[in-house]
């Protein structure tokens, strides 16, 4: 084969398929032919995404291709590499699998176009002699040669045959390198694995051996370092390899390092791991709820900068009584799974959006489901909360600077990892960095390390894994399936019966319904929380719930119906009795009133000193008046010991517990920011392959002979209704099946279509167009109708 894109071409299409799933970024948008996808596969952004996705291993097997002389054979690349011949041909299939080498006729592996440049210091090396004196000048080379042969060379100066006897002098460079010096050796240990390039100043000053004073002087003169530039030196590849002792690595393992050792009182059981962890994924799901509750009552502002203050996340932590860090980690789960946003673009607050009050409606398990989904494709990392970034500002939880687009990519790297662990294997985090090292050694960084450990914290406080294991339904998630059903057997059924006990105290033995969980955080207090929640009922807990618009027989029947006892005597005296005081008085304002049935009680309020920063005057023997605000005056009242209510008015009683508030997602901007999978759905992997031997052939034999060959029916367009339509389609997609669709340009033109569907979604119809040898995607609103093809047409 004489190039890339004739390999490419002699592939089977299963083989195709394959680069094309190892490699998604290929398809956006599909190439035209083959020819169009080695080119798109050279690109140095598609390369460099390859060679992240490989491991220590198959990365080594690929710049030892670079490295080798040609032809590599695999034996060739076996030695090399230190392996067995099975170990390097699994490295080769990889690399042929990513399309990053090609063989030829006689089996010898080529670097794929691209890769080279990838890759500009293979195994540590730098380039050979030839190469990295190619830019000295003449007169330069001349005395490099002479100073190493002793004697000027003969004939007519030319460049390549001075290249050329400089290689040759450096094939042994042993003598030389003992001559430099004990400290000029220390200089080339320091460049020999690599990186093989160090700074140096004016380093194309000329120098010649009898007159080199420095240890780098001694080098240069002797060509055992090469100047790039003013302040670059190179260590040559023959110089590497001498100093190497021939070795291309030092240290390459072929497989990847443990991940610990399982503990000494042998594997846990799984029933304990994933009951540990559906417990922290119930409390996880508990906290969100109880933090949303209270910020649609009393939202937290935006800051001008975005993002959430310090003083709320602190808030938020005391209220749902957990560190700082997990409460900035729930908050940005529920902001990744859109349950949160701001409101507005100044002045804002974060409230609930509407989609909350739908995962209110769903059960425990549907709703941690929606939480691990938004978390894991998440591209925001929670553990910057309260750090500063590299201008020393302060990183706020919900702001931009919570970005880091790796934190998906690591986030699943790291559960694979735990998935493929031996059961009861206790992985810590240096565990994974060591075998995170060695699966992407590419993507290595201070930055991966710090997510791999916040990875594992969140993990573990969301409930995905139990004792540092993967839990069975987090395996479940995160191959894409459902995790319900696993999760659900393991959850509390919420319950609807509580313990009141005659200490004013209610004993709630598990998760309770939504509708009773909001009814009692109205008229109770929570007193503690654990494996059984503990409120209290209180004055001001039944006054709450009368303001919020209930009475006294709501509050009781309430309780009745769901106490597993008899209500004792003490909560239904603490009710009627809050209950007969409660509204006695009502306020208005004029800047505000106060009127009542009994005159005996507005001069008991009249005398009271305490009253007197009330500002009240008497309008009538039953009204009093103020100049204070009516929320003043109601706390002014309460303080004395009364329990007013607000009045309208129209002598209404006023709810005056704040209405829930909920914000909608601004319309322009999704609620977070998910990274496109790197993975690509395999009808329409399939799809682009059909494309691409179409758009070849169609180059071969041109584009009209290409159409001529649909096969398309004679006629108009088919045309049928707008519902039959989208059903035809989704039954072709099920079926694989072709399909006749009329279609309407720009220009309202309509043109008939064969179309093989691959999906059907978002209002568009994605396909193998093939009158056009492409794949397109079409508007929904532009067909004019379907009509199917027997597979045989």
């Amino acid at each position: 084969m004489e190039s890339y894109a004739d390999w490419l071409r002699a592939r089977a299409d299963d083989e195709l398929r394959a680069l094309l799933s190892a490699r998604p970024e290929l398809l956006a948008p599909v190439p035209a032919d083959l020819t169009a996808l080695a080119a798109r596969a050279a690109t140095p952004a598609a390369v460099s995404r390859a060679l992240d996705r490989l491991d220590r291993f198959t990365l080594a097997a690929l710049e030892a291709v670079l490295v080798l002389p040609s032809p590599v054979l695999p034996d060739a690349l076996a030695a090399a590499l230190g392996a067995t011949a099975d170990q390097a041909g699994d490295a080769v299939d990889r690399l042929l699998r990513f399309g990053l080498v090609w063989n030829g006729g006689d089996g010898a592996l080529n670097a794929a176009p691209g890769v080279r440049q990838g890759l500009p210091h293979p195994a540590g090396l730098g380039p050979p002699v030839r190469e990295v004196f190619a830019g000295y000048p003449v007169e330069r080379l001349a005395a490099l040669v002479t100073d190493l042969q002793g004697e000027a060379p003969r004939g007519f100066a030319d460049a390549a045959r001075l290249l050329r006897r400089l290689a040759e002098l450096l094939a042994d460079p042993a003598p030389l390198v003992e001559a430099a010096g004990p400290e000029a050796r220390s200089a080339l240990d320091a460049l020999a694995w690599g990186p093989p390039v160090g700074r140096v100043a004016d380093a194309r000053r000329p120098v010649r051996v009898d007159t080199a004073a420095t240890p780098i002087e001694r080098l240069l003169a002797r060509g055992l370092l090469a100047a790039e530039d003013d302040r670059t030196v190179t260590l040559p590849r023959e110089i590497a390899l001498h100093l190497r002792g021939g070795r291309l690595f030092q240290d390459l393992p072929a497989e990847p390092p443990p991940l610990g050792d399982a503990p000494s009182g042998g594997p846990r059981g799984e029933d304990m791991v994933v009951r540990a962890a559906a417990g922290e994924a119930f409390n996880a799901v508990r906290l969100i709820e109880e933090l949303l509750e209270r910020w649609g009552l009393d939202p937290p502002p935006v800051l001008r900068s975005g993002g959430l203050a310090v003083r709320d996340l602190r808030n938020a932590a005391t209220l749902l009584d957990v560190p700082e860090w997990k409460a900035a980690l729930l908050v940005e789960v529920a902001y990744a799974a859109g349950l949160l946003t701001r409101s507005g673009d100044l002045d804002g607050e974060w409230l609930p959006t509407p989609a909350y009050d739908l995962w209110l409606m769903r059960d425990t398990a549907g709703r941690w489901t929606e939480l691990a989904r938004g978390w894991l494709k998440s591209d925001r990392a929670a553990g910057l909360a309260g750090e500063r970034d590299d201008r020393d500002r302060l990183i706020n939880a919900l702001s931009e600077a919570m970005v880091r687009s790796s934190a998906p990519a690591t986030r699943r790297t790291v559960l694979e990892i735990l998935a493929g662990a031996e059961r009861g294997t206790a992985v810590d985090a240096d565990a994974l960095r060591a075998r995170l090292a060695w699966l992407r050694p590419r993507r290595g960084g201070p930055a991966r390390d710090r997510l791999v450990g916040w990875t594992l914290r969140e993990a573990a406080a969301l409930g995905l894994t139990g004792f540092g294991e993967l839990a069975p339904f987090a395996r479940d998630l995160l191959a894409g399936g459902d995790p319900e059903p696993g999760l659900e057997k393991y959850l509390p059924d919420p319950v609807d019966r509580i313990l009141i006990q005659a200490d004013l105290t209610a004993v709630a033995p598990g998760p309770l319904v939504t509708e009773l969980s909001r009814e009692l955080a109205l008229a109770a207090d929570v007193e503690s929380t654990g494996g059984a929640t503990v409120y209290r009922f209180t004055p001001e807990s039944i006054r709450r719930a009368l303001d919020a618009g209930r009475t006294a027989d709501d509050v009781t029947g309430l309780l009745a119906r769901h106490s597993a006892t008899p209500l004792p005597q003490p909560l239904t005296y603490l009710i009627d009795d809050v209950a007969r005081r409660h509204g006695h008085l009502r306020v208005g304002s004029l800047a505000s009133y106060v009127r009542t049935d009994s005159a005996g009680t507005l001069d008991e309020i009249l005398a009271d000193r305490r009253a007197a920063a009330l500002r009240l005057h008497r309008l009538a023997p039953t009204v009093l008046a103020s100049s204070l605000h009516r929320g003043e005056l109601l706390d002014g009242l309460r303080a004395l010991g009364l329990a007013p209510v607000a009045e309208s008015p129209g002598g209404g009683v006023i709810v005056t517990r704040p209405d829930a508030q909920r914000a909608e997602p601004p319309p322009t901007a999704e609620i977070v920011r998910l990274r496109p999978d790197e993975t690509a759905d395999d009808s329409m992997i399939s799809a682009a392959v059909r494309a691409l031997r179409a758009g070849d052939e169609a180059a071969r034999h041109g584009a009209e002979q290409a159409r001529l060959r649909a096969d398309a029916p004679s006629g108009e367009p088919p045309r049928s209704p707008a519902m039959a339509t989208i059903e035809r389609l989704r039954g072709a997609v099920d079926r694989g099946g072709r399909v006749w669709i009329g279609y309407l340009d720009q220009q309202g033109q309509a043109s008939s279509r064969i179309v093989e569907p691959v999906r059907v979604e978002g209002g568009f119809l994605t396909g193998y167009d093939a009158t056009r040898a492409a794949v397109h995607r079409f508007a929904l609103h532009r067909i004019t109708g379907v009509a199917e093809l027997d597979d045989e047409s």
